[in-house]
């Protein structure tokens, strides 16, 4: 039989390559860690946008923050994806260690390296699917999964940085490096070429392997870290064009582009989709505001008979895709105070559409007396269309677009 030890010793030697080194493996995976970080802090953001805890407070300035929040975790959940797999292949020939297993730390490191990877591959392209909206390929809550999974990465990412750290350390600098990699060779031999020559058949196979000729030297640690550089660029010049304008020429693979949808603005959810292409046009459709006992219902000539006002905000969608636009309608703080709102209260949403996870929701009185927060019933000129939320909707600054509720029924103080 092989001596395994042997084997794993070729494995290494074969897999060896001048762009596996430890400086390759530090410098892919810090720009990883950046990535998740990235993902982690603004998926935490949009999480709790969604589902606040009850002392939490959020900032609607900058208008644009969920905009760029979101596009960021986005185009970063992207990256993750090559540079996931140019760390892999840096490390590949570890994985031919032998003993596999060598001590506890040793195990920690394995288990939260294999955990961390397998988490992610999960987190990466459930993300992905989730931006093209492919959502009955999901057998699980989409946002709980998501969230939950986010916090197994970014523990297995800390415990495994705490293991590699003195490797990380070394080899953080390019200088740092190259005096680590001098110190540890010197006169040293390389574990394949000091185990002993296997007997018999596998030693004739490994000798025949060591009088083939030398393949052509592999791409170096330069040409391949610009290789990673230029897949990762390329992914986002070719995607971010949902979540950014600037790039938006060079959108060819994101599902959304800017300026198509009704009234000029893309579409997530439409009418149909959400039902109500038949209450949503009804001649006595009522917006109805109440407070305790207090009630008051406006139709939506009545709304629009209010003091009138435009904004320009963006409608940011949590699949990373966003567009500013010009909206008119009344203030919500002036519907308020035709029921005697509190200025500190907090407001319930519900909208015509039954079935869904966001047909009722709630609002902070950061947002609702905030002078930019209206309902919504043109927009870019012209009445609402109804895939937009007609007859009326919700829009506030730096809101996620599941929470800019369409096709509003009631408004609830709360």
């Amino acid at each position: 039989m092989p001596d395994v030890q042997q084997l794993m010793g070729e494995a290494r030697r074969a897999l060896a390559a001048p762009s596996r080194t430890p400086r390759t493996a530090v410098v892919v995976g810090r720009l990883l860690a950046i990535a998740f970080l990235l993902c982690f802090g603004t998926g935490l953001f949009s999480h709790y946008l969604q589902d606040p805890l009850p002392w939490m407070r959020f900032p609607t300035r900058p208008t644009f923050l969920y905009q760029w929040t979101q596009g960021i975790h986005i185009t970063a959940g992207i990256l993750c994806f090559p540079l996931l797999f140019a760390k892999l292949y840096a490390v590949f020939p570890e994985l031919f260690q032998t003993p596999a297993i060598r001590s506890f730390p040793h195990f920690l490191e394995r288990a939260s390296i294999a955990l961390f990877v397998a988490a992610s591959l999960v987190q990466i392209v459930t993300g992905m699917l989730n931006t093209y909206q492919w959502y009955a390929l999901f057998p699980f809550p989409f946002r709980q999964t998501h969230y939950a999974l986010s916090f197994v990465i970014i523990g297995s990412l800390a415990i495994h940085i705490a293991l590699k750290l003195p490797i990380i350390s070394a080899h953080w600098t390019k200088r740092a490096s190259a005096t680590t990699v001098s110190a540890e060779t010197g006169d040293a031999v390389s574990p394949a070429a000091a185990s002993p020559a296997a007997a018999g058949v596998t030693g004739r196979i490994f000798a025949w392997i060591d009088r083939t000729p030398a393949a052509p030297p592999r791409a170096s640690r330069r040409a391949f870290l610009t290789t990673v550089g230029v897949a990762s660029a390329a992914l986002v010049v070719t995607t971010a064009g949902q979540s950014f304008r600037v790039l938006d020429p060079t959108n060819i693979f994101a599902p959304r582009k800017a300026g198509i949808g009704p009234n000029g603005l893309p579409v997530n959810r439409t009418a149909a989709a959400a039902k109500v292409t038949e209450t949503a046009v009804a001649p006595d459709w009522t917006l109805t505001v109440t407070n305790g006992e207090t009630s008051r219902s406006f139709s939506r000539a009545a709304l629009a008979a209010l003091p009138q006002h435009q904004v320009d905000l963006p409608i940011a969608c949590v699949e990373g895709w966003s567009q500013t636009a010009s909206w008119r309608g009344p203030r919500l703080s002036d519907l308020l105070d035709t029921v005697g709102a509190d200025t500190d209260a907090r407001i319930r949403l519900t909208s015509l559409e039954q079935k869904s996870s966001y047909a009722v929701t709630e609002m902070g009185p950061e947002y609702a007396r905030d002078a930019l927060t209206l309902v919504a019933l043109e927009l870019a000129g012209q009445p609402l269309d109804i895939d937009h939320g007609y007859p009326a909707r919700m829009i506030a600054p730096g809101r996620p677009g599941v929470m800019q509720t369409k096709w509003l029924s009631t408004l609830e103080v709360i």
